[in-house]
């Protein structure tokens, strides 16, 4: 069977950007058709300068919303990252593997980085090295496929390269895997600035609509999202980026082609409207669930360490393979 590796980092609150773009296909599609891990990437929330008190928040809150979103622990595997020691200690191995330069060439590297530096901080260490422990993520469970946006394509492209190298260097020991587009995901803009995507890492939360957000905050967020000079709906994405923005969230939240739906609309305050009920139709069950799990916070407890028992069952093998193909002496049992 296929195996799929994905994860989120909880730099951030999860947005309708999030769910739309990859958890509601995880949900309804991934964890059905393959053998799927989806992971709460804690330790990559350490790169850069964060709050413990904070990231621990986040990655509690990201691991009920993605079990409300419906990933089924009896289905898949829902596990967070720093809960299984194979992610650290494959990751070494691969920074012995991989490059400076192929560091240094990563796009998400030198945009984070220069920013670090326009606010007078500090560049870690880890944020250059990240990618090698995202690829140890990937080929410590042999997955095949690897669900990314644009923006993570170049580092499955790493992965790639890591895995044919150590199977070329020390023997065949990785899956190579490939990078997947859902067919079907969206891409949601910033309700602010329809040219950008709408990110979770955003400080500024008019744009955002997070998944918990109360009904009348949606409404207020999608009520006043930046439209287009003029007063037609029309759909065009380059020409007219806040319309068409709401469009592609009606037809995703509701069901429909945007081009279609603009056609039955006549002003920018019905589409809102129906765009606005219609995002607050779509979170209402993963909000009604997920209030049902934080009551119960014991049950999440367990389905994140069963799910890391899972997971370190599966990938201890291949770790343990590529310590000896390396040419590092086996422990006593």
């Amino acid at each position: 069977m296929t195996r799929i590796f994905s994860g989120v980092k909880p730099t951030g609150h999860l947005t309708l950007g999030n769910y739309l773009g990859a958890v509601r296909r995880w949900a309804e599609v991934d964890q059905h058709r393959a053998d799927a891990l989806f992971c709460i990437v804690d330790l990559h929330a350490l790169t850069v300068d964060h709050d413990p008190a904070r990231v621990l928040r986040l990655s509690r809150q990201a691991a009920t919303l993605l079990l409300a979103s419906g990933l089924d622990p009896e289905v898949c595997t829902v596990f967070v990252q720093s809960h299984v020691d194979e992610h650290a200690r494959l990751s070494y191995l691969l920074e012995c593997v991989a490059t400076d330069g192929e560091m240094r060439r990563m796009i998400q590297y030198k945009e984070k980085a220069a920013r670090e530096r326009a606010r007078g901080g500090s560049v870690r260490l880890s944020l250059l090295t990240y990618p090698v422990l995202m690829a140890a993520d990937i080929l410590a469970y042999g997955a095949d496929e690897v669900p990314v946006g644009d923006d993570q394509t170049q580092h499955v492209e790493l992965t790639r390269d890591v895995a044919v190298r150590f199977n070329q260097r020390y023997g065949h020991t990785f899956v190579v895997p490939r990078a997947t587009r859902p067919e079907v995901a969206a891409r949601v803009m910033n309700l602010q600035e329809p040219t950008s995507k709408m990110g979770k890492s955003d400080d500024v939360g008019p744009g955002v609509v997070y998944l918990l957000d109360e009904p009348d905050a949606v409404r207020r967020k999608v009520a006043r999202a930046v439209t287009d000079s003029g007063t037609e709906v029309a759909y065009d994405r380059e020409e007219r980026p806040g319309i068409s923005n709401l469009l592609e969230i009606l037809a995703a939240c509701a069901g429909g082609d945007p081009e279609e739906l603009s056609g039955g609309y006549t002003s920018y305050g019905a589409l809102k409207k129906d765009t606005a009920d219609a995002v607050v139709e779509l979170l209402r069950p993963v909000q009604e669930r997920h209030k049902e799990l934080c009551a119960d916070p014991a049950e999440v407890e367990r389905v994140l360490r069963d799910g890391a028992a899972r997971a370190r069952e599966t990938a201890r093998p291949t770790v343990d393979a590529a310590y000896r193909a390396i040419g590092l002496l086996p422990a006593a049992d």
